[in-house]
């Protein structure tokens, strides 16, 4: 997700404030007025993911019936949309392949890469880290007191618990192409939603009537807008991907909240809707699920293949499989994601 004005924040102009040991420190919000508390208790840190009990895993282990794994993530590689002044860079070193520099009688050589890359790029998750009103994070967490120059002392990817449970997929394309109300983007290459298009409670429940799912607590949903497919299509298409997105509005987002799902992914930039409801609102679906809620998002997530698995099989539900590194202190990092059917 990218944060309007970002960019006006340049090296030059952050620079003095790290030089500046003389600098006023920055005045402390009232987080319990700006911040719900997490429903997990006052020192939780993990948010969601504490739903994932060792029943919510057994019952989702159900959901391997065939054992077809269908992937869920974008190959991560140079030229995919980029937001702001994020940038993604990958080197590859060679070592010892030169004649007479191998390693051994056996003459072994090896590669290896650096990579340079912001953490919240491609297919990846926002942290509980990520967002906050003021310096107030989730769990009304003065977070000024927790920023160091390397990582976060509270919050990181560290304290996330596991996210083996069931997987939901919800076809919004579909739901919008049945009810007749599609109006999609000439520049996808397939069906889409287009720029602004609010996705409604009443759109997530006709997506999840079509599989006959009910949702329940602990799962993972994803929805499908089509819009992953101007991803698809880099570098030509990074512009208009980046441009807007269709996504879900406020109403679905709280709904979601009700139901106490753990995460929302979606084949877009932000999960929500964008340009918002409210344009002088930023980003109010990040702030209601990862800040107040502790739900996470993950973004830019291929769900075109999950969604055509679900008409072929007629199931919508799957064992989602995906790992997160215990990164101390980070924000977000991007993931890889299967759905075992």
């Amino acid at each position: 997700m990218r944060i309007a004005g970002l960019a006006a924040f340049t090296g030059m102009a952050v620079l003095p404030l790290l030089l500046a040991p003389s600098a006023p420190a920055f005045a402390q919000s009232d987080c319990k007025t700006l911040v719900a508390p997490s429903p997990f208790g006052p020192d939780d840190q993990t948010g969601a993911t504490n739903r994932v009990t060792p029943a919510v895993t057994k019952a989702a282990a159900a959901e391997i019936q065939t054992g077809v794994v269908t992937p869920m993530a974008n190959n991560l590689v140079d030229g995919i949309p980029l937001f702001g002044t994020r940038f993604s860079k990958t080197i590859l070193t060679s070592f010892s392949t030169m004649p007479g520099a191998e390693y051994g009688k056996n003459k072994l050589s090896y590669m290896e890469d650096t990579y340079l890359s912001q953490s919240h790029v491609g297919t990846h998750i926002d942290g509980m880290g990520h967002i906050g009103i003021q310096d107030c994070y989730y769990n009304q967490t003065p977070m000024g007191k927790y920023v160091t120059q390397n990582y976060l002392k509270r919050l990181g990817l560290e304290n996330i618990k596991t996210f083996a449970t069931r997987g939901v997929i919800i076809d919004v394309v579909k739901v919008f192409q049945d009810a007749g109300k599609l109006k999609a983007n000439p520049a996808c290459k397939n069906p889409c939603l287009d720029v602004g298009t609010v996705i409604t409670e009443a759109d997530l429940q006709a997506g999840l009537k079509m599989y006959n799912v009910t949702l329940r607590e602990g799962d993972a949903v994803f929805i499908n807008t089509g819009w992953g497919d101007l991803f698809k299509q880099y570098p030509a298409q990074n512009a208009t991907y980046n441009s807007g997105e269709p996504g879900i509005g406020m109403a679905a987002a709280a709904w979601l909240v009700s139901q106490k799902v753990i995460l929302v992914g979606t084949d877009t930039w932000a999960v929500e809707v964008i340009p918002g409801e409210d344009k002088s609102i930023a980003f109010p679906v990040h702030k209601l699920l990862l800040t107040d809620n502790g739900i996470h998002i993950i973004e830019n997530v291929r769900t075109d293949l999950i969604s055509a698995a679900a008409a072929s099989s007629k199931r919508a539900t799957f064992f989602l499989s995906m790992t997160v590194p215990k990164a101390v202190g980070l924000t977000g990092t991007f993931v890889n994601i299967e759905a075992i059917q």
